[in-house]
């Protein structure tokens, strides 16, 4: 066989390939655990996005993450605290990805407020964070209000639910 053979081979199985790759995207197969994800390509794309959500599960998260931050310089554990201003970044950098319209509102917090919180954690003053952690708290009210949700009131945290303690 020459190397023209070879070539006119490979690209009958490339094309054959290709298509019932292609054929099988688009195909309604049932995917995941037990098949829980159904219908077509297009289908199966925004039954993912719908379980991502939006940015209601990503204040779950900061929320979360808000509350141990402030226990961590309660406890001036800074190492965990640095981590939780991380992982807030993340939350909201994932969340405003998900809604980019929340984007302007949340301007300040991300630009300013968030970095400046990493100072303070930074620094590894308890009474210079804590007093800075009251700025942070405003921010997330100011940010609610923005977005016509003033309801949810942020408030410092008075007892701990996180088994997360400072050595």
């Amino acid at each position: 066989m020459n190397v023209h053979n070879y070539f006119l081979i490979g690209m009958f199985l490339f094309l054959t390939i290709g298509c019932q790759v292609s054929h099988q995207e688009d195909s309604q197969v049932a995917v995941g655990p037990g098949g829980w994800l159904k219908g077509n390509s297009d289908e199966k794309f925004d039954e993912v996005a719908h379980q991502l959500g939006g940015f209601s599960r990503t204040m779950v998260e900061v929320g979360y993450r808000y509350s141990e931050l402030y226990w961590a310089g309660q406890d001036e554990n800074w190492k965990y605290a640095e981590h939780q201003i991380e992982h807030i970044l993340e939350a909201m950098e994932d969340g405003l990805k998900r809604r980019p319209e929340r984007k302007p509102s949340s301007t300040e917090f991300m630009e300013e407020v968030l970095p400046k919180m990493e100072e303070l954690v930074d620094q590894g003053d308890k009474a210079a964070f804590l007093e800075g952690f009251k700025t942070f708290t405003a921010s997330c009210n100011q940010c609610h209000n923005q977005e016509g949700e003033e309801f949810i009131v942020i408030r410092e945290p008075q007892e701990r639910t996180s088994p997360v303690r400072f050595r």
